[in-house]
């Protein structure tokens, strides 16, 4: 019996120049309002002087296995769709953010209209067997987007071959966005 589909990012760290094409993707293909994102670019620096190391890192929903975001929401707008990704229902949202509250990430924003909105994996475009916008629109291929349960698809291969983290590991959310170091 062939295991569900779980739908997963992996992020490229050593590919990622944070040029931002994903975030301009997202906001055209998705029409985020202005002032609001479903994803940005997070430059870490570690280290001390003179032996730093920064790590370029486009990021977004996690789209957690057991999501803080779906336990917190009142008014279960926020859910888990099949395959994983992490949706929220514009109709049944009362925009109290309870949600954007339980969320370790902050990768909610509140939609003008009055509802909380947040990335899908473009879900629109990866039921027919496309990619999400970010991925689509990548210079240098640093994101790669799949079924993490199929064992030939490119990102379980990722998974499988390199060294990765995921943020927050200790909150228990299980992320399913993985970050390739």
């Amino acid at each position: 019996m062939a295991k569900e589909k779980r739908l997963v990012m992996s992020v490229d760290t050593l590919r990622c120049v944070g040029c931002s094409a994903c975030v301009v993707a997202c906001k055209t293909e998705n029409g985020v309002p202005l002032g609001c994102t479903r994803d940005w670019i997070v430059e870490e620096t570690t280290g001390r002087l003179p032996h730093l190391a920064m790590e370029l890192r486009s990021t977004r929903c996690n789209h957690c296995e057991h999501p803080g975001c779906v336990a917190a929401c009142p008014t279960g707008a926020s859910h888990i769709n099949e395959g994983g990704a992490v949706l929220v229902t514009h109709h049944k949202c009362s925009g109290c953010k309870a949600c954007m509250a339980a969320c370790p990430y902050d990768a909610r924003y509140v939609h003008p209209e009055g509802y909380v909105d947040k990335c899908t994996f473009c879900l629109h475009r990866t039921a027919d067997g496309g990619l999400p916008a970010c991925v689509s629109i990548c210079p240098t291929k640093a994101l790669t987007f799949g079924d993490a349960n199929d064992p030939g698809s490119e990102v379980s291969q990722k998974l499988r071959a390199r060294k990765h983290k995921v943020l927050h590991p200790e909150t228990g959310m299980s992320p399913n966005l993985y970050f390739l170091i």
